[in-house]
């Protein structure tokens, strides 16, 4: 068993998620974000990979009082579980998602995490051992599924993203296209990694809906399972 995991992600009209700096970019607007935090409210769990929280540095809360409200009523947490996928164990100890508002962290190793890294991160969040020397998705989502999450959202970056899609591990696909051009063949994309070589390999997606946000375009896609 695994957590359903849906894939929301921003990119520019060249499929960019940020610069070749890695550099965070401002692609939607207020709309979409509302969109994202009521996507948050609804999961059990938000998921991103070390270098989202490198570059970025988000809280992955949600944002609206009144959303938070509506969880406590129904009996959950007032902030999805965080979960940051770090093989090396490098999150900041003072990183926002470790300490802006209550409620469970989850970092994931692997074995090559030096033991004074978990020591200190043990402090701040609970900490899953999944993999030798890259994380092992598959298991991580069945130990995240142990824990009682069964919907979970991803919201980065390209490598995690990329990983997860190639192990047949996503379920829904979220993105947002914004009215930018970004450029630049070093900026990441929503799926980056080594790549597929053969056409049969490639992951197909059904079209759910499509809907114009502010100046861009809201595309919603179900992965077909092979």
């Amino acid at each position: 068993m695994r957590p359903y995991v849906i894939v929301n992600v921003a990119v520019s009209a060249d499929g960019k998620i940020s610069t070749r700096e890695r550099r965070q970019v401002k692609i939607s607007g207020k709309e979409d974000f509302d969109r994202v935090d009521e996507m948050k409210a609804g999961c059990d769990a938000i998921m991103v990979g070390i270098g989202t929280v490198l570059a970025d540095d988000p809280s992955l809360t949600v944002k609206s009082a009144d959303r938070i409200d509506e969880r406590v009523r129904n009996g959950r947490p007032e902030h999805p579980v965080r979960i940051v996928v770090d093989s090396k164990g490098r999150t900041p100890p003072d990183a926002k998602i470790l300490h802006k508002g209550p409620g469970l962290r989850i970092i994931a190793v692997s074995d090559l995490a030096p033991e004074k890294n978990i020591i200190i991160l043990k402090q701040h969040a609970n900490i899953i051992q999944s993999g030798e020397k890259t994380i092992d998705l598959k298991l991580l989502l069945e130990k995240l599924s142990e824990t009682g999450v069964s919907r979970l959202m991803v919201e980065g970056g390209g490598t995690l993203i990329w990983g997860l899609l190639s192990a047949g591990l996503v379920d829904e696909l979220s993105m947002f296209v914004g009215n930018i051009i970004i450029g630049g063949k070093d900026a990441p994309t929503l799926a980056d990694g080594i790549g597929y070589i053969s056409e049969s390999d490639f992951p197909l997606l059904e079209l759910l809906s499509i809907s114009q946000i502010e100046e861009g375009v809201l595309i919603h896609w179900k992965v077909k399972k092979r």
